[in-house]
């Protein structure tokens, strides 16, 4: 995650994004920068367009953030609920993958 703090860190002060640039800004936090996540980074963010990122992320948070109304109570079968509150989980772990991306962007 830091990596990625740091790239937009670099974007915001409007200095070039490379491998020499990320290792100061992560050298000056402290931290012991991997060449290698360096190297991956700078390349996958080769071809975003960062600014666009930053745009679209409020909305996909927005879409993703609004609370899910629970359904009336009713009386079900133990399986029924088990498979609900599966469901549930899996809601919530996406819409928390999501606000962790948007908080990237945001």
């Amino acid at each position: 995650m830091e990596y990625v703090y740091a790239a937009m860190l670099l974007h915001k002060a409007g200095k070039e994004l490379n491998e020499k640039n990320l290792s100061k800004v992560l050298s000056a936090a402290g931290i012991d920068a991997d060449d290698t996540r360096i190297k991956a980074l700078v390349a996958s963010l080769s071809e975003v367009d960062i600014d666009e990122a930053i745009k679209s992320a409020p909305t996909m948070m927005a879409a993703t953030a609004t609370p899910v109304q629970a359904a009336p109570a009713t009386e079900s079968k133990p399986a029924e609920k088990g498979k609900k509150e599966k469901d549930e989980e899996e809601k919530a772990k996406e819409e928390e993958a999501l606000e962790g991306l948007g908080a990237l962007f945001g």
